[in-house]
Order: C-alpha cells, then structure tokens, then sequence
C-alpha cells in the first residue's frame, strides 16, 4: 500500500446516491468523460446495489457480476482509477465467524472484478454504539487483508459535523474520529462531506481542524450536483460547482482528492461536472454553465437548457401548474434523442422518486 504521500490527488465522481441508479450504459459512458475532462477516479457505490449493502453478504449473480468487470475494464482501458464500494450493513453488531467467511467470499469476488479500490462504506447506518471505531476498524482491517486492491477509502458513520447524522443515527461515540483516524493506517483515505452534509463550501480552517483529528487530510465526498433527498428530488442541479477565489489551492493542499456525488440523472450530472473540471484546470473565466452546454449539447439543445436551467435548480417540480409542465414537454419533445433531454422529460413526468431509505 502506498503512503500518503505518494497518493495523487483524486478528482473524480462517486456514483454513492439513494433512488434511481444509472443505467450500465451510462457508467460505460462515463469513462469518456471522465477521461476526456481531467478527472482520475470513478467509484460505484449506488445504495440501490443491495449486494454492497443490505445484502452484502449475498454472492454476486455471474450477470452481476460480468457487468462490473466490465465496467472495471472500461474505466482501466482509459487509464482511470476505478473502485468498488463496500457498505456491509451493520455488520459490526455480529462480526462472529460465520460472518466473516461470508464476508471473505464476496471479497474473493471483488477481487475477480480487480478493482484499483475498495472504499469501506459505513455511513448512514446506526452510530450510537460502544466501541463503534474499534468495530469499525477490525472489520476494515479483515477487508483489508483479503483484498487485492492497490488502495482503500474508509467513510466513518460520522462523516460530517452536521447534527443531521446524530438526529438519524444517533450520538456519536465520544472520540470516535479521533480514534479511527489514530488506528487506520495513514495511507489508507477517509472521507469528509465538509462541515454540513451538503456543503457548499470547505472553509481552510475547517479542513485543517478534521485533518488533525483524522490524522491524515480528509478526501471529500461533495455532495453536489446530488439529488436523492427528499428536499431535492424535485430539483436538477445544473449550475456550476461553487468556487471560491483560492478554492483550488486549497483543497488541493488540505485535503486529499475532490470526488463528486452526481444526480440520478447521470447525463445532466455532466454539466456541473464540466465546471469542477475547469476549477482543477484554471479555467474558470467566463460562464461555466453556458460553456459546459455549448461543449456538451447540441446547440439548440443547450439554448433550451440554458434558459431553463434556473427554474430546474430553483424551482423545480415542487410548484409547477400541469400547463406549466407541458410546455417544458413539449420544448424538449423534439429533442428525445438525447439522453440529456430524456432525462428532463423522464424527471418532469416523476421518473425519479424519492427513496425513502434516503435519511439525510
């Protein structure tokens, strides 16, 4: 396992979201991208892959299976950095023997699928547990001996400072980061959403003070253009990233990587991206949203976009008459083709449901 210091820094998309999940097609797609636009990671860790989570210790169908290798391949052919997330659902409660062999078996498979890395999810899970890192970290520690991955991303229970985690999950454990962080080997990433659990922003002291107590800079898990709460699930995100006149200097000097958590709707989730991309490569002069349309869209596609962005993002489903939707209907019908106008018809006609499991 390399140190931390030879870690490069890790910008990229976390598929980590509740509700509905991207088509295969669509993450194949996404290597493209990615590739195309300056990012190095891509991480499949959907909450509705139950295999990963609720049923974790269920084996992989061979179909399952084949596709995730593929996707592996894919992303490997265009020289990214490709992982796999493992959220074994409360498994600390129980970690006895026959558990462990279960756990064991799907780590095998993992290895089949050969990814680069394996992220060690615990997060919106039940908290309020004695000893909940020491759990924790014989659990990460198990996963971490019988894989093959090159690196490892753990994500605390607690993974931000905002009260929302204690309201759904329960008190956090009393020295609880500091413990993990102390414990779990320093070249081994851990993830941050920031000071709330959708942060618009990462304040420098806040970065420092959560790298001391994680012994290590934080990798941060944005959760933006996101959507899967029950407050966002009427809305599309398109307008750029946030950015902050120094932002990228200091995220890349405090914290160790900058992965996104897009919308259900994968397609549209690249318009906010191309502008986290232009913040890593310097370009952020002039309108991201309107370059980020006229580079990805057609052109009368983006235009349509463009001035419907603002009621998408602010908006939304949340007050619109049934006239009101049908004239966005049939603004986008001619324009079905494309998976990005698909998506904005799918959304208008409630395509993308809340998923209840969703808690924050």
């Amino acid at each position: 396992m390399p140190s931390a210091s030879d870690k490069p820094f890790k910008l990229g998309v976390v598929e980590g979201f509740f509700g509905s999940s991207w088509s295969w097609s669509a993450r194949l797609d996404y290597a493209e991208f990615l590739s195309d636009y300056g990012f190095n990671t891509y991480l499949y860790a959907p909450k509705s892959d139950r295999l990963l989570r609720q049923d974790w210790q269920v084996p992989f169908p061979q179909e399952h299976l084949e596709k995730l290798q593929t996707l592996a391949n894919t992303y490997r052919q265009k020289s990214l950095d490709v992982g796999i997330g493992l959220s074994p659902f409360e498994l600390y409660k129980n970690f006895n023997s026959d558990n462990k062999k279960l756990l064991n078996a799907k780590l095998q498979q993992i290895n089949a699928i050969n990814p680069s890395i394996l992220c060690i999810l615990f997060d919106d899970m039940q908290g309020d547990l004695d000893s909940l890192a020491e759990r924790q970290l014989e659990i990460s520690n198990f996963i971490i001996q019988n894989s093959q991955a090159s690196h490892f991303i753990f994500c605390p229970t607690y993974y931000s400072d905002d009260p929302v985690l204690v309201t759904h999950f329960g008190q956090k454990p009393k020295h609880y980061l500091e413990d993990v962080g102390n414990s779990l080997d320093p070249a081994i990433d851990i993830f941050w959403t920031g000071p709330e659990v959708f942060s618009e922003n990462f304040p420098q002291r806040h970065l420092q003070e959560i790298a001391e107590k994680l012994q290590r800079k934080p990798l941060i898990w944005h959760n933006y253009p996101v959507n899967d709460a029950k407050r966002l699930t009427d809305f599309l995100h398109l307008k750029p990233f946030p950015n902050e006149s120094n932002q990228k200097a200091v995220m890349q000097e405090l914290t160790a990587g900058h992965i996104a958590n897009p919308m259900n709707q994968a397609y549209l989730s690249q318009i906010p991206l191309y502008s986290l991309s232009n913040i890593y490569s310097g370009n952020t002069d002039g309108d991201q949203l309107k370059f980020a349309c006229e580079t990805l869209c057609p052109p009368a596609l983006a235009k349509l976009i463009l001035e419907d962005a603002d009621f998408f993002q602010h908006q939304g489903l949340t007050d619109i008459s049934a006239n009101d939707k049908q004239n966005y209907l049939d603004r986008y019908a001619a324009f079905q083709d494309s998976a990005m106008a698909k998506e904005i018809i799918d959304w208008l006609n409630g395509g993308y449901s809340f998923d209840p499991n969703c808690l924050t």
